[in-house]
């Protein structure tokens, strides 16, 4: 073997994304106004607070919302607003997952990919409630450290120790003509 062909391998240790979920839901909740409503005006969701925790095989988002539905009552002679905070837990598994991920760096976080939104409300079969249809997604991500194996090139893959290489600012080079999915290729 000559020694321009002589190879090592390193491992390193690095943070990097051991493993990600999504998890797209519809909800229910009943919420009580302070009067029997007639009709639903609107409804809708503010204030969207969250965090994420580790669960087992997944990751726990672990938030609250504020419900808030502007109904008739009365007959539809009046109006208000009725609010009511909403919690939850939801739990979102993980599709991909590094089984050697160091377990004791784990971080995670996640992301509200869609906001929690009403897509429906309507009065309940009684009277006294509003049936709310609430639809959310997440997509989450475990992140710790790993180990990565590198080839490392002792001697390279020419003599280029001797020569010299100028690099300037002014060369822009053309990159709009590039084809980005040939470039994975080469790497």
């Amino acid at each position: 073997m000559s020694l321009s062909r002589k190879h090592q391998c390193r491992e390193i240790i690095t943070k990097a994304i051991c493993g990600k979920g999504r998890k797209f839901s519809t909800v229910t909740h009943t919420v009580t106004p302070p009067h029997n409503p007639t009709s639903i005006l609107g409804a809708w969701i503010i204030n969207h607070q969250y965090e994420a925790v580790a669960a087992g095989d997944g990751i726990e988002v672990i938030g609250t919302y504020d419900i808030n539905i502007w109904y008739s009552y009365d007959k539809n002679s009046q109006t208000d607003v009725g609010k009511e905070t909403v919690s939850y837990v939801e739990l979102v598994p993980l599709s991909y997952v590094d089984p050697k991920h160091r377990a004791s760096t784990v971080e995670v976080s996640a992301e509200a990919t869609q906001e929690p939104s009403c897509v429906e409300a309507s009065v309940s079969s009684g009277g006294g409630n509003v049936i709310i249809r609430v639809e959310r997604e997440f997509t989450v991500e475990l992140i710790a450290e790993t180990k990565v194996r590198v080839n490392v090139c002792a001697y390279g893959h020419g003599d280029y120790e001797d020569k010299e290489f100028e690099f300037s600012g002014d060369d822009e080079g053309d990159y709009e003509d590039l084809d980005p999915d040939s470039l994975d290729d080469e790497l």
